[in-house]
């Protein structure tokens, strides 16, 4: 089956985030094979473009957390959707196209926006949970959010050990054992 132009634009953006390369209309139309004219029929602004970046990551996050969870996310407790989280994160497998929402300075906070509002439903923690019981899920994302962010960028992500640690004390920390 044939891919599609907007499907071969995201896919080469986001070839070239991994790489460490910056996205441009013109660089991702080349690297798609397309026309800047033929990737504006998509995508008619940068931040059209950037956006639909961070949907194309978060959609593939969404189905690994998914599959982490085990069950609809709407039904799931906070600590099931922050435990899922925290497994995906010690999948180790994050890379430099994770980190999307920084890749455009001039539009950090659009798309740190729409990653949060994406994200939100996995990482809240309602305030009618007892004030211990919030602070233990917030570490336990913190914690996890360190690991997933090691590994995106390459910055001495953890060790196999290290990570087999981190899921023992996050669990500890989640059902509040010293």
């Amino acid at each position: 089956m044939r891919m599609s132009a907007r499907e071969q634009i995201l896919d080469g953006a986001l070839a070239m985030l991994r790489a460490g390369e910056s996205v441009s209309l013109e660089s991702a139309a080349k690297r798609a094979g397309v026309t800047k004219p033929g990737l504006m029929y998509h995508f008619p602004t940068k931040e059209a473009l950037m956006l639909a970046l961070v949907d194309r990551v978060l959609d593939g996050w969404e189905r690994r957390l998914e599959g982490f969870l085990g069950g609809p996310l709407a039904e799931a407790a906070p600590a099931a959707r922050l435990e899922a989280y925290l497994e995906w994160a010690l999948a180790g497998e994050a890379d430099w196209s994770d980190l999307v929402m920084f890749a455009d300075p001039r539009l950090c906070e659009q798309l740190t926006n729409r990653w949060v509002g994406r994200m939100r439903p996995w990482f809240d923690v309602p305030e009618g949970l007892p004030a211990p019981e919030r602070a233990r899920l917030a570490a336990v994302r913190f914690m996890a959010d360190g690991v997933w962010f090691a590994d995106a960028m390459g910055a001495v992500p953890p060790d196999d050990e290290l990570r087999e640690g981190l899921r023992a004390l996050a669990n500890d920390v989640m059902e509040g054992r010293p």
